[in-house]
C-alpha cells in the first residue's frame, strides 16, 4: 500500500494526532510512561485515526476536535491490542515483542486499562453527547466481540454467520466508530454524512479483517510483523478454515477440525495446502472484495474531495495489501 499518498491530504492533521497521543500518554507513574513510549515507538499504520481524520475533512469539518477524536480511537484500539495479546499469549506484534512479552501480563492489562480511562477523560472533555454515545456503544460492542471470539476458540463447529458476527463486533466496529465520529463533526444544517461514513467504516473493517485471515496462511512474517499461522496456533476458526470445513472433502474437514481443536503449528504446511486446495483462501478474498465494494458504494454520494479520494484509495489498496 502507498500509505504516503493516502496520508498526504491530512499530513499536518496526522502529525497533530501523533503529538496529541504522545502528550496524553504521559503519566506520573513511571511504568505507564515506559510502556507508553514503547507503544508509540512500535509504530503501526494507525489506520483507524486516519479514517476518523479523513471522514471529518471529507464531511467538510474545518475545526480541530477531529484530532481529539482520532486520538481517542487510537487509545481504545491500542488498549484492545494489549488485552488481546494477553488473552492470545502473543509474543510478537508489528515486528517487535509484545508488551506482555516484555513487561508481563499484569502490566499489559493494567496499561490497557489506563488507555481506556484516558480515552474516557478525553471523551468527556469534548462535551459532545453524540460522540460520547457512539464511543460508549462501540466500546461495549467491541468488548462483546472479544468474548464472542473467546467462545469460538477451539470450536471447529463455528459457523460463517457466527464468525462474521465476531468480525463485526471485534474489528469492524472500531473502523465504523472512527468513520462515524469523524463525520459527526462535519454535520451542518444542510448535510449529514454520518450514516454513509459509518457504513463505509463497517465494510472497510470487515474487508480488512478478512484479508488478515488470508495473510495468516500466505503472508510473510517479516512483512506482517507477527508470526504466520498465529490464528491456527491459537485455535481460532477463521473464515478460510470455516469454508474448508463446510465445502472441502470429509478428509480435508477432519484435518482442519483436528487442527482447530488442538491448536499449535505441527501441521501448518498441510493446513495451508488444504485451505488453498479447497478454495478457502480465494473465497475469503472474494468476500473481502465484496465488502470493499459495499464500502465504496456507501460514500458514492459524498462530494468529491482529496479526502474522499484518499478514503477510496485506502479501501482499494487494503484489499491488495501483503501486511
Amino acid at each position: 500500500m502507498d500509505f504516503k499518498a493516502i496520508y498526504a491530504p491530512v499530513e499536518q492533521d496526522f502529525a497533530a494526532v501523533d503529538s496529541f497521543i504522545t502528550h496524553h500518554l504521559d503519566s506520573n507513574v513511571p511504568l505507564i510512561r515506559e510502556v507508553g513510549d514503547y507503544i508509540v515507538q512500535s509504530g503501526g499504520k494507525r489506520l483507524r485515526p486516519l479514517v476518523a481524520i479523513l471522514c471529518a475533512r471529507a464531511s467538510g469539518y474545518t475545526g480541530y476536535n477531529h484530532v481529539d477524536v482520532a486520538a481517542i480511537i487510537e487509545f481504545l484500539h491500542t488498549a484492545t491490542l494489549l488485552h488481546d495479546d494477553v488473552v492470545d499469549e502473543s509474543n510478537l506484534r508489528r515486528g517487535r515483542p509484545t508488551v506482555n512479552a516484555v513487561w508481563g501480563n499484569a502490566a499489559s492489562v493494567l496499561v490497557g486499562d489506563f488507555l481506556i480511562s484516558r480515552a474516557l477523560q478525553l471523551m468527556v472533555a469534548l462535551r459532545h453527547p453524540r460522540l460520547l454515545d457512539i464511543f460508549s456503544q462501540s466500546t461495549n460492542t467491541i468488548s462483546e466481540g472479544e468474548v464472542l471470539q473467546l467462545i469460538n476458540v477451539r470450536d471447529p463447529n463455528t459457523t460463517e454467520q457466527n464468525y462474521m458476527r465476531v468480525i463485526h463486533h471485534k474489528t469492524a466496529k472500531m473502523f465504523e466508530s472512527a468513520a462515524e465520529t469523524g463525520a459527526v463533526l462535519g454535520i451542518t444544517d444542510n448535510q449529514d454524512f454520518t450514516a454513509a461514513f459509518a457504513e463505509y467504516g463497517r465494510h472497510l473493517g470487515i474487508a480488512f479483517q478478512l484479508i488478515d485471515d488470508v495473510l495468516d496462511y500466505q503472508g510473510d512474517a517479516s512483512e506482517l510483523g507477527k508470526n504466520v499461522g498465529d490464528d491456527l496456533a491459537e485455535g481460532k476458526p477463521t473464515l478460510p478454515l470455516i469454508h474448508t470445513i463446510a465445502n472441502g472433502s470429509e478428509e480435508q474437514a477432519k484435518v482442519i477440525k483436528d487442527a482447530i481443536r488442538s491448536g499449535g503449528l505441527d501441521h501448518l504446511q498441510e493446513i495451508v495446502e488444504t485451505v488453498r486446495a479447497s478454495g478457502g483462501l480465494q473465497y475469503t478474498v472474494d468476500k473481502a472484495a465484496e465488502h470493499t465494494r459495499l464500502a465504496l458504494d456507501a460514500i458514492a454520494d459524498v462530494p468529491a474531495s482529496p479526502y474522499k479520494d484518499a478514503l477510496v484509495t485506502l479501501a482499494e489498496e487494503s484489499l491488495k495489501r501483503t501486511y
